[in-house]
């Protein structure tokens, strides 16, 4: 029996109960894919090999819409290029990776690794390093020639203790707004440029019967995603980036004067935010019952899978008050410490290093390569514009997905900011923000 198969068997009833504890309360079951919180369940996974074929595990969390579109087309480059190695697809849904991080976890300190597992590149990296459960990858970028088609950012954010540590497949953006175009036009409305514009527009839209914004919260990472936007306008890009570099810098009043505004922005949202996912915000806003939502642009694979077109159904803008800067997260993989299947894995990080593998990528994830030698026609109208302000915006490291913080910081930030999300205490926030800054 696979070593997965045999931790699924011992996992699987404590994620049963977990899963009722879960559903208990919940107003509605989230319909919706993973980005970036149930109860951490293991799904099957989409391929198993037969007894003797060489295999190959990989963990990730993506599951549905472009997320899993693009997975699937990297896994299609592999199966053509090795054809007797059978991929185990150990995906794990939850978004940013919440449930999957808490199942790997598991599985490191049991002695039980996958392969190959996703990761954001930046300061997440840093605990399976200490941990000593990741392979160094320093001299495979110098084999395949990778130091020289990625940015300097990030070979500097997948760096570490002199070694690189994981392999980027894309770059994404956390500061964007999503609109339904109709929605604005029959209002009469321009999509909001700054935080004043967007209280003048949600009045707008909410005396019109429609919610202004739609926020998810299932996911648990969804108001602590809004919240770093709000930060980055609040203090610029120079000083929300010294938020990570100096913690004293928590203590400025434009922290807390940011969350000010994030309470006045959540009195604008949905009151069923816990019970839905980031997903389902966006589904809210394609169908017009609400004008917007601040998200990610694995957004924008999700419309993509909707069968929608940019510009049409929907619009997009930098999220009210950070146009110029590009608040930005990748995601990478890694190879296990004593990987069960160490030569398949390194084939897996060919591909996905690969032009090919990130060309086929991207254009269905929703996000544009870390490669700077991408074919850019294949590429959107929503990606080109992503890669040029890329390419000459200011850049800021996302908190939540992993860039800017270590893993010990993101969960008491993304705490914090889910508690807010209930109870709206600005107090309660800036106390738990300061207890959390001791991580940095």
């Amino acid at each position: 029996m696979h070593k997965y198969q045999r931790w699924t068997a011992v996992f699987t009833p404590f994620v049963l109960l977990m899963l009722l504890l879960a559903a208990c309360g919940q107003a509605s079951t989230p319909a919706a894919p993973a980005a970036e919180e149930e109860a951490p369940a293991a799904e099957a996974p989409a391929e198993e090999a037969a007894a003797g074929d060489a295999q190959l595990e990989i963990f990730s969390w993506w599951t549905d819409g472009g997320e899993a579109d693009g997975l699937a087309a990297m896994y299609e480059i592999f199966n053509e290029q090795h054809p007797d190695t059978a991929i185990v697809n150990a995906t794990i849904a939850g978004g940013a990776g919440a449930n999957a991080k808490t199942v790997l976890k598991t599985r490191l300190q049991g002695g039980e690794p996958p392969d190959s597992w996703q990761v954001h590149a930046g300061k997440e990296l840093t605990a399976f390093v200490d941990a000593e459960q990741m392979e160094p990858l320093t001299t495979f970028f110098a084999e395949e020639g990778l130091n020289d088609v990625m940015p300097e950012l990030l070979l500097e954010q997948i760096t570490y203790n002199g070694e690189i540590w994981s392999v980027p497949v894309n770059i994404h953006r956390s500061n964007v707004m999503w609109y339904n175009v109709a929605v604005f036009e029959e209002n009469g409305l321009e999509p909001p440029t700054t935080i004043e514009e967007f209280f003048t527009v949600a009045e707008q839209l909410q005396a019109a019967g429609v919610t202004p914004l739609a926020v998810g919260g299932s996911d648990k990472f969804e108001t602590p995603h809004l919240f770093e936007s709000v930060l980055l306008a609040t203090l610029g890009q120079e000083d929300y980036v010294m938020l990570f570099e100096d913690p004293a810098m928590w203590d400025d009043p434009r922290v807390a004067e940011a969350a000010t505004t994030l309470a006045q922005m959540l009195e604008y949202a949905n009151d069923d935010r816990s019970a839905i996912g980031w997903a389902d915000a966006a589904q809210r806003v394609l169908d017009g019952d609400a004008a917007m939502t601040v998200m990610g642009d694995w957004a924008h694979g999700f419309f993509l899978s909707k069968g929608v077109t940019p510009g049409v159904e929907y619009g997009y803008a930098a999220a009210p008050g950070t146009d110029g800067v590009f608040l930005w997260l990748s995601d990478s993989f890694g190879m296990a410490r004593n990987a069960p299947n160490p030569d398949a894995a390194m084939a897996w990080l060919r591909v996905i290093s690969s032009r090919e593998g990130q060309d086929a990528f991207n254009p269905r994830k929703g996000s544009i390569p870390a490669r700077t030698d991408a074919d850019k026609s294949l590429y959107d109208e929503y990606l080109t514009y992503s890669i040029d302000q890329f390419a000459t915006q200011q850049l800021a490291p996302s908190i939540v997905h992993g860039a800017a913080a270590n893993e010990a910081f993101m969960s008491a930030y993304g705490n914090a900011l889910n508690v807010f999300a209930s109870d709206l205490d600005i107090e309660g926030l800036m106390l738990s923000l300061e207890d959390a800054r001791a991580e940095l």
